[in-house]
């Protein structure tokens, strides 16, 4: 087992269907859930550092919520998780050698079962513009908002194929959930 990377990120959300949202970020993530209780399940990520739970409550599910995202440190590890990502059928899209929040980008976006977005993106350079394609939604939403993401349909259906081609963020061993875990540890 890996020694953690601290300080490291903890994001808990809101979500209609436990089981919908395990599968889909078992995929996602590249492997299960370190510990799932009755309406409840959180991962453990070494690759990023990151604690991710899920609290399943239809109710408090927010749709104004923007995405949530990962930067890789090479277009080699973009290309890897975009091709995992196509063969279990999560991405919504594309976009390569964009410029989005003044910076010159390679990524592709996910949905997971409640919608919310997920970027996978390689940062290339600054840029001084945004992309033009974006102005659109920039000026129907009447903000200057960097980079507003198209709004999308229903999410992607997560697809068979998730059992066999994984998304893998976790490439090194994942940090095992003790109950017992103390201060500092990652179990709530």
């Amino acid at each position: 087992m890996k020694t953690a990377v601290f300080p490291r990120m903890h994001v808990s959300l809101y979500v209609a269907d436990l089981t919908a949202t395990v599968r889909f970020y078992d995929a996602f993530f590249g492997q299960p859930a370190a510990k799932i209780r009755p309406g409840y399940a959180k991962y453990v990520l070494d690759k990023p550092s990151l604690i991710i739970s899920f609290v399943e409550n239809a109710g408090r599910v927010q749709s104004h919520f923007g995405h949530l995202g990962f930067q890789v440190e090479t277009v080699a590890e973009l290309d890897e998780r975009l091709t995992a990502a196509r063969a279990a059928g999560l991405v919504q899209r594309e976009e390569m050698g964009t410029s989005c929040c003044y910076a010159k980008q390679d990524k592709f976006w996910v949905n997971d079962p409640d919608g919310v977005e997920w970027e996978v993106y390689y940062f290339h350079e600054d840029a001084e513009f945004n992309d033009p394609r974006y102005q659109a939604e920039y000026d129907a939403a009447g903000t200057s908002q960097c980079c507003l993401a198209p709004a999308v349909g229903q999410p992607a259906e997560v697809s068979e194929k998730l059992e066999t081609a994984p998304m893998a963020f976790a490439l090194d061993t994942v940090a095992s959930c003790a109950p017992s875990s103390g201060p500092g540890g990652v179990c709530c």
